[in-house]
């Protein structure tokens, strides 16, 4: 059975899938019928003793327009005034996820991985493949995507790349970073015509704002859903696969160093096979690469959307891929710090953070001063919740960069600048 990808171990597609129930309208349908949708509507609409407010659209500003009396009369009116503007702006939303999905879906790809034959000919691979997704970074043939959809089955995998409904690429791995997920994979043969996904920053990225995933879940390609940025700086952890590319991998997503992720959370439907596909705002910029889902089943086999699917921040995928293109690696930023979860209480109020146990000789923390039971609650002034949240950020940040750590010191709020070093 091929199976689909899913973060840090692979999701399994039903083999049968359900056929839908057509819709029947088996309400009797007449002249008189007509008449009474209309006066039923207008009834649930009705709200006595309260302004209703109609809005309508005006060169794309929500304007209020005006409120209702508790006369019949005047609340009918307002009532069919709501109605059209609800129209309206429902159609509108409507012609701009259409002309975001029409856009956007000629810079998603779907991805398919496929063992080698010796794997396949010894039993080492479960799978006869991974179906994952994959976005345009640039007109040379360069598609990044997660690094657990390609190093499923080892360096000697075959990777495919279908863009459209029936152009088919070969394509080789250019790089992965299995600490963040991330991977680029090259189109051995582009086309001319490769249109690279348009990029946002995450300063412009605000919680409730409408967004759209694009993939090829459970090898769905072409797929597009929608939903809202549920949740920004969410501490995702997860488990790498391919730690690293080895040819006698197996796909069980058993094994490999922890993924910590600094994450979007959406509401936006996300399922197997979504990995390393696209989401992006209302105007049809990249977001963030889709890499998770949340899951109340304990089995691989039944785990699917229930509405909490995570995507690494544009910022960091940019860090990341803009190193794995120009050397094929990728160095990550380091504090010289082992921290755990911890809480201080200042009067009645617990604070959480991540609390400092070793500062490493001559590393960055100690250059900047910091010292065992230190708290950490906040780096550039977005909060530090626990040690998966100070890992997540961190791993978002570039070598060099002068990262401002709020800790609690003594009873003291303390802001520490701190230039961040080299892992190694």
């Amino acid at each position: 059975m091929r199976s689909t990808e899913s973060p840090g171990r692979i999701e399994h597609a039903q083999s049968t899938h359900d056929t839908p129930t057509p819709f029947n309208d088996l309400t009797p349908q007449g002249d008189n019928q007509e008449s009474r949708r209309r006066r039923a509507r207008l009834q649930r609409l009705q709200i006595a003793g309260t302004a209703i407010l109609a809005i309508a659209v005006t060169a794309g500003t929500a304007v209020v327009i005006g409120a209702s009396r508790t006369d019949t009369t005047s609340t009918v009116a307002g009532n069919q005034l709501a109605i059209r503007a609800y129209a309206l702006l429902a159609g509108s939303s409507a012609k701009s996820w259409s002309a975001v999905a029409a856009k956007d879906s000629q810079s998603v790809v779907a991805i398919s991985v496929t063992p080698p034959p010796s794997a396949q000919a010894s039993g080492q691979a479960s799978d006869s493949g991974v179906d994952g997704s994959g976005v345009v970074w640039d007109s040379r043939g360069d598609i990044v995507t997660n690094n657990h959809v390609v190093a499923a089955f080892g360096s000697a995998a075959a990777i495919t790349v279908q863009m459209g409904a029936q152009t088919t690429y070969q394509a080789h791995v250019v790089g992965t970073d299995p600490s963040t997920d991330l991977a680029v994979i090259r189109l051995t043969d582009p086309p001319k015509a490769m249109v690279p996904i348009t990029r946002a920053t995450m300063s412009t990225v605000a919680v409730g704002e409408p967004v759209m995933a694009l993939g090829n879940p459970l090898g769905l390609s072409g797929t597009v859903t929608t939903g809202i940025v549920s949740a920004l700086n969410r501490p995702m952890a997860t488990r790498a696969v391919g730690t690293p590319l080895l040819p006698d991998r197996v796909a069980d997503g058993s094994a490999g160093q922890p993924v910590v992720t600094d994450a979007i959370q959406t509401s936006a439907a996300i399922n197997p096979g979504n990995s390393g596909g696209a989401l992006v705002n209302d105007g049809g910029a990249l977001i963030g690469i889709n890499s998770a889902i949340a899951s109340l089943s304990t089995t691989q086999s039944q785990s699917g959307n229930i509405g909490i699917g995570f995507a690494i921040p544009v910022n960091e995928v940019v860090n990341v891929v803009s190193q794995l293109l120009s050397s094929g690696h990728v160095v990550h930023a380091h504090l010289g710090l082992v921290t755990s979860d911890a809480t201080v209480t200042e009067g009645t109020v617990q604070i959480s953070g991540a609390g400092i146990r070793t500062v490493s000789s001559g590393g960055p923390a100690d250059s900047a001063g910091l010292r065992t039971d230190d708290l950490i609650t906040a780096i550039d002034g977005t909060p530090v919740p626990s040690t998966e949240g100070l890992v997540g950020q961190v791993r978002a940040l570039s070598v060099g960069k002068v990262a401002h750590l709020t800790v609690i010191r003594n009873g003291q709020n303390l802001v520490i600048p701190v230039t961040l070093g080299e892992a190694r």
